[in-house]
């Protein structure tokens, strides 16, 4: 009863996954009509989300020891991150070499409106900083709203004696701003249950449509890598301590991240996930942020599945090892460029038709492609996030770091 009762609001979320799914697939694009019930939750969770993020990671910063033990929590962090991003992009190679995609498709080709060219100069300065201040309060900055935020925690402690109120006035800001997360998370069954109803209604054609290929290899390996990668990486950062706290505690923000499409929402959820894990608050209120935008294993698996899909449809030679190792780069540069929030794919996919200098055709066929696989991909993406914070912990704190009581 015990076990049952810690994983009760998971299963509840997922029932109501579920529930949902079936009432999109009896009524179709007709149960779009609740779908202003899931969006209120959506934007519940992301209109809390910029304060939360800035909160937890200035007053994560402000109150390290020393500014070595960020240093070591950010070099850590992100030779994880890449790590389990090459294994990503790997896993889904082997999947697309064994069951090959897009070969004999026949999608229409048709050209977007007004596509801007990207160049790699202009796409750093607009993604790591803004040119307003106020322009800091959109979820559309939130690389730049994370540099902001600390380099006013390390402002904080460099301050000294006279940063030390500011410091717990940012703690107390971050305690609030996840309290508010628990109480919108009442709501959750009800917004992901209306929000999964309108997918599946919208888009469940697309599943049995020139899709298919894609949607049964996806799914999948998506949902593989997250039960069997994700336990191995558990199981390296706690041995069956890790595992056993990590599926008690992750359920929830899968079932968030599944159902909202969106790593941003699914953060708060996480925060919390990884606080019961046992994850320091340095730690998690550091690695989790930037894990939202920067670490994407779900995105590395779509980015690989879009480039093998976009060759067999422009029945291109995808074979031998420097073009494996290239796609492998790609799928990387990829998922570190995505951004969080629903629809923040296209930018990779620009990457990906940029890259190959395919015809700018296919960029509404890998961007198809990306709305089937969304759901999963975003489960992947979050829950890779408290993974990786868990991995972080295991190398900076050593291997008894979960018999330690955490904040």
């Amino acid at each position: 009863m015990s076990k049952l009762k810690a994983y009760r609001f998971p299963l509840i979320l997922i029932s109501s996954i579920i529930i949902g799914s079936i009432i999109g697939l009896i009524f179709g694009e007709k149960a779009s009509v609740i779908k202003p019930f899931g969006d209120l939750f959506l934007n519940l969770l992301f209109m809390v989300v910029v304060p939360l993020v800035f909160f937890s990671i200035t007053s994560a910063v402000a109150n390290m020891d020393s500014m070595r033990r960020l240093g070591k929590i950010m070099g850590s962090m992100i030779t994880i991150f890449i790590i389990t991003g090459i294994i990503a992009s790997v896993t889904m190679l082997v999947a697309v070499i064994i069951i090959p995609i897009g070969v004999g498709a026949d999608i229409p080709l048709e050209t977007p409106e007004n596509v801007e060219a990207l160049t790699l100069s202009n796409q750093l300065v607009s993604t790591f900083t803004v040119p307003d201040f106020v322009d800091l309060f959109s979820r559309k900055n939130m690389l730049a709203l994370i540099v902001f935020s600390v380099l006013i925690g390390v402002a904080t402690g460099l301050t000294g004696e006279a940063g030390k109120p500011f410091a717990r006035f940012l703690e107390s800001g971050s305690e609030v701003f996840m309290k508010i997360i628990q109480l919108i998370m009442y709501y959750a069954p009800i917004g992901l249950g209306a929000y999964f109803a309108a997918l599946i209604g919208d888009f469940g054609g697309e599943l049995i449509s020139d899709y298919a290929q894609a949607f049964i290899v996806y799914y999948p390996v998506a949902f593989l890598y997250f039960a069997i990668g994700f336990t191995l990486y558990a199981f390296i950062a706690g041995g069956k301590k890790g595992v056993k706290r990590f599926w008690t505690n992750i359920l929830t923000p899968a079932a968030t991240a599944l159902g909202t499409g969106s790593s941003f929402a699914t953060l708060p959820v996480n925060l919390q996930a990884a606080k019961k894990i046992g994850v320091p608050k340095d730690i998690r209120e550091t690695v989790l942020p930037l894990g939202a935008t920067i670490h994407m294993d779900g995105s590395c698996l779509s980015s690989m599945l879009k480039i093998a899909f976009v060759f067999g449809v422009f029945n291109m030679e995808f074979n031998g090892i420097s073009t494996f190792l290239t796609a492998i780069g790609i799928s990387l540069m990829a998922g570190v460029v995505m951004s969080g929030i629903p629809g923040g794919g296209f930018i990779g996919e620009m990457v990906i038709v940029t890259f190959y200098g395919l015809p700018i055709q296919a960029l509404p066929i890998i961007s198809a492609i990306g709305v089937v696989v969304d759901p999963p991909a975003t489960m992947v993406n979050a829950t890779g996030d408290t993974v990786a914070s868990m991995l972080v912990t295991r190398h900076l704190e050593g291997k008894d770091w979960m018999d330690e009581i955490v904040d």
